[in-house]
């Protein structure tokens, strides 16, 4: 009788083999199987939450598999604070955020948004953006972060239960202030100002029962929100532009295979332009809408316009270095007088 070898070679190497396979397939499976969670502050079936919708067919299309998109709109998932940091501990994978929630990630973003009346109008913001984007998509994947698209959604303007036109006119006024923002607090404070600090979600509710009387927004946040049912004055007057990214973890980013990458960036990439597009065109149209239902519309004339362009210029040394790093504050400047020299203006 011939004895065979208890453990053959063949047998050890196929069964390795099998082992691989098996291991490479429940990987696969797994990452096609994993959600792609994205949370927002946008107002659930709004324009903002139908573009992130028509952006999670085309990513579950190149996914494959079980493949599973949800979005989290309504701020579902906290301020966006809070979502930054849903994002880093793998509860979110992606977000849509405004100014106020990428500075949790990257503080230099700031600068495209608390810089009060420095930009005239959409063109200037597009220009300095477009000249900052590569650097600043830099700046975020090194914080492990994809940027996917940028967007923005309208001036903010300041919508007050009563009427007021001039800067003192607010001092006597309690202002919805961003609750992870302290150091705007604190230099709102040293001007006079009372800041109040909330989340997105109290302010509906704050405005009604007065512990807020001033809530700076934009008209299609205001509206989609019904704030103007109690802070029915606004003034019209372009603050600031409220500018915003989609961006999701590296992590989630670099689970994808590259076809599915290419898909979800084209597809982000022409919903930003659409967004941006449609956004500017909804700031007119939702102030009509309110105007009709009866919100008052206040446009400070010539001399009130100089008491608020001397409020911001103010404000600049105090942004300066502490909301925004004096070094992009400086850029901004510079891409913008260039600009400007341009256009002859």
């Amino acid at each position: 009788m011939i004895t065979l070898p208890r453990h053959r070679p063949w047998q050890k190497i196929a069964s390795s083999a099998l082992l691989a396979v098996t291991l490479l397939g429940s990987s696969l499976a797994t990452a096609a199987d994993k959600p792609l969670r994205i949370g927002t502050l946008v107002p659930k079936n709004s324009l903002y939450h139908r573009q992130l919708l028509e952006i999670g067919e085309s990513w579950r299309a190149a996914q494959g598999g079980n493949a599973k998109y949800l979005v989290y709109p309504d701020g579902s998932q906290g301020g966006e604070a809070e979502m930054a940091r849903r994002m880093r501990i793998g509860q979110l994978q992606g977000a849509l955020l405004s100014v106020v929630g990428l500075r949790e990630i990257e503080p230099s973003i700031a600068a495209l948004q608390v810089m009060p009346l420095l930009f005239r109008n959409w063109e200037e913001v597009d220009h300095v953006r477009e000249k900052m984007r590569p650097a600043m998509e830099k700046k975020f994947l090194d914080k492990g972060f994809v940027v996917l698209t940028w967007g923005d959604a309208g001036w903010v303007r300041f919508f007050s239960k009563e009427a007021a036109l001039r800067p003192d006119d607010y001092r006597k006024m309690k202002f919805f202030a961003w609750g992870s923002e302290p150091e705007q607090q604190s230099i709102m404070k040293s001007l006079g100002y009372t800041p109040v600090p909330l989340e997105t979600t109290d302010i509906l509710p704050a405005i009604q029962t007065g512990m807020i009387s001033v809530v700076p927004s934009t008209p299609y946040f205001a509206l989609a929100t019904q704030i103007y049912t109690s802070a029915p004055h606004m003034l019209e007057i372009n603050w600031a532009p409220i500018v915003g990214a989609l961006v999701v973890t590296q992590k989630a980013w670099d689970e994808m295979n590259p076809a599915t990458q290419q898909a979800l960036r084209a597809a982000s990439e022409k919903t930003g332009v659409q967004i941006r597009a449609k956004a500017r065109q909804e700031v007119e149209e939702a102030v009509e809408a309110m105007k009709k239902r009866g919100l008052t519309v206040h446009r400070p004339n010539a001399e009130q316009m100089k008491e608020w362009t001397a409020l911001a210029e103010q404000l600049y040394p105090r942004i300066r270095g502490t909301l925004v790093p004096a070094e992009t504050f400086d850029e901004v400047m510079v891409h913008l007088k260039a600009y400007r020299a341009g256009k002859g203006k």
